[in-house]
């Protein structure tokens, strides 16, 4: 098990600052904010295929949706939250050079406090969604579980499966892409991929348990103790909240196309 910790620690930090390295060599023309910005994508982008096969893998091994148990559940725990922790610093990196590089009277002169509490009123959500993972997520897992529920804990790590497709559509948008039919094809991805595996997994869930105890889906929650069916609402939540940005998000990117498309056509006419 420390062995996972300890390879955490390792293979994602120094992932980042090799992608960081490449990219500033490559790409000349781009500034720090550039480089650490599509670094922290990719090594999101291979921390999130590494749980979802992770999960897959558990969840194919697992017949009997309490009882069944998989090395990997435990073992890619430890070896991810090395990752969590990291990928906030890198967040705030991310974030830090951004607003040097956009100028202005307040982009930061160095690293402060201050600097660390705009990361924090900026990205608020997501560095609570990691903090998450680390403080209840993990303990619950390796230490409360009583060896029950890996199929569940598989299933929990298929939600990143959008991830890397996020990762993609930021990077497109780096490489000014974000007019591109790859853009748009990668865009509808995320959506049907996050919408699958992070709001229809919960019922999917549901429905395994009602499906090997004989009970049907709309009573499964009745049969649950209380803090499960509450930690599954906690758990969803704000996905539908990031589901409803990222429709959001997609219907400005229709609609400025849908102008653009208009101005062309209306150029063409005169």
């Amino acid at each position: 098990m420390t062995a996972a910790l300890v390879c955490g620690a390792v293979v994602f930090p120094g992932l980042f600052f090799s992608f960081r390295k490449i990219l500033k060599h490559t790409w000349t023309e781009w500034s720090d904010a550039d480089v650490v910005s599509v670094s922290e994508r990719l090594v999101s982008a291979v921390h999130a295929s590494l749980a979802t096969a992770a999960g897959v893998m558990v969840v194919s091994s697992c017949r009997d949706v309490m009882t069944d148990s998989h090395w990997l559940v435990n073992s890619f725990v430890l070896f991810g939250a090395p990752y969590m922790v990291f990928d906030i610093y890198a967040m705030y990196l991310s974030h830090y050079h951004t607003e040097r590089t956009r100028g202005g009277s307040r982009a930061p002169s160095g690293h402060s406090l201050h600097t660390v509490r705009a990361f924090l009123r900026r990205g608020w959500m997501l560095v609570l969604h990691h903090v998450a993972l680390l403080l209840v997520f993990m303990p619950i897992t390796l230490c409360f579980r009583r060896g029950l529920g890996d199929f569940f804990i598989g299933c929990l790590f298929t939600t990143e499966l959008s991830t890397p497709f996020v990762s993609i559509g930021k990077i497109l948008i780096q490489l000014r892409l974000d007019d591109s039919k790859l853009h748009r094809i990668n865009g509808l991805i995320v959506l049907l991929t996050f919408f699958t595996c992070r709001i229809l997994l919960f019922p999917f869930m549901y429905w395994m348990y009602g499906r090997q105890f004989g009970i049907p889906l709309h009573r499964v929650a009745f049969h649950l103790p209380l803090q499960c069916n509450v930690g599954n609402l906690v758990l969803l939540a704000p996905q539908v909240y990031w589901f409803i940005l990222l429709l959001k998000k997609a219907q400005r990117l229709y609609l400025r196309q849908r102008r653009q498309q208009g101005d062309k056509d209306r150029m063409k006419a005169d």
